[in-house]
């Protein structure tokens, strides 16, 4: 059975390190540059996997070197392709990504093939499925459709607002757990106001200083950060969401889920890219039973 099943984008992440940001007009040096798979949806996928889930991924690459690179990619990962489609007619999706020292990084985003994934297919993926996670970096009517498909079938729906986007009512009443950032909170009107627009949870993650769980009936859960040296932040707010998504699907208290998610990110923000392949069970049972918290 499909314990996750993770629809959402998939990209060639460009990542440069600079020592800092150019003004405009300006041209700086960069220090190092590789190519790694990414995306905000194979990114949680990935780690949903790497955390113990039987995940299912579903998303759209291009016919072109850069699918070809994302499909052995996801495949090395662990994770089937059987659900990544080819478009010939989109170029893959792709992310450039500045990352600067203290693992601050700016992000630009050219969707490409993402943006043509089909509602049919992505619902498709729902089959079997204890919990759906979805994003922002694919068309926002197959994220709505995949989220009512989902509660019509009693499957726990998962929603990262991120990118920031305009997410509305309508959406928000599909969700059972919202996932954000303090900036992601604030665009859709803050914590009360998007508690009473539907999520039954809302959890916000707040970088270095951890993350908490909110609900209208509940105390608020929260979790600070494990201390690691961090070398780059990319895919760590992913690697959060997958594995909190998995916990979920495992049927842990949301205490225990919100460690271990904060337990892969910090895992992943100590490694270039943003699937660290040292991401296991194991690495977040380690961290959370003989890790420093900030």
């Amino acid at each position: 059975m499909t314990k996750v099943a993770v629809v959402g984008s998939i990209n060639l992440d460009v990542v440069v390190r600079l020592a800092r940001r150019p003004e405009p007009g300006e041209t700086v040096m960069g220090q190092w540059v590789g190519r790694f798979p990414g995306g905000k949806g194979m990114n949680q996928a990935v780690a949903a996997h790497r955390s113990g889930a039987v995940t299912r991924f579903c998303g759209q690459v291009g016919a072109d070197p850069d699918g070809t690179f994302l499909r052995d990619a996801l495949v090395t990962a662990g994770l089937s392709d059987a659900d990544l489609l080819s478009d010939p007619n989109l170029p893959s999706g792709t992310a450039q990504i500045a990352a600067l020292p203290g693992g601050e990084n700016s992000i630009v985003v050219v969707p490409g093939a993402n943006l043509g994934l089909s509602t049919e297919r992505a619902v498709a993926c729902l089959e079997n499925a204890a919990v759906v996670l979805v994003q922002m970096e694919i068309d926002p009517g197959v994220v709505a459709a995949v989220l009512a498909a989902a509660r019509d079938r009693g499957i726990a729906t998962v929603l990262n607002a991120a990118p920031a986007t305009e997410v509305g009512d309508a959406l928000l009443s599909l969700v059972d757990v919202l996932i954000v950032n303090e900036t992601e909170l604030a665009d859709l009107g803050g914590l009360e106001r998007v508690l009473r627009r539907g999520p039954t949870h809302v959890v916000v993650t707040l970088g270095g200083d951890g993350a908490y769980c909110a609900s209208l009936d509940a105390r608020r859960k929260d979790v600070s950060a494990f201390v690691v040296d961090v070398l780059d932040t990319t895919g760590a707010g992913d690697a959060f969401c997958g594995v909190f998504a998995a916990s979920i699907a495992q049927n842990l208290e949301i205490d225990e889920a919100l460690k271990r998610a904060s337990a892969a990110g910090a895992i992943t923000a100590s490694a270039m890219g943003a699937q660290d392949p040292s991401l296991s069970a194991a690495a977040i049972r380690e961290l959370i039973d003989g890790g420093e918290c900030a």
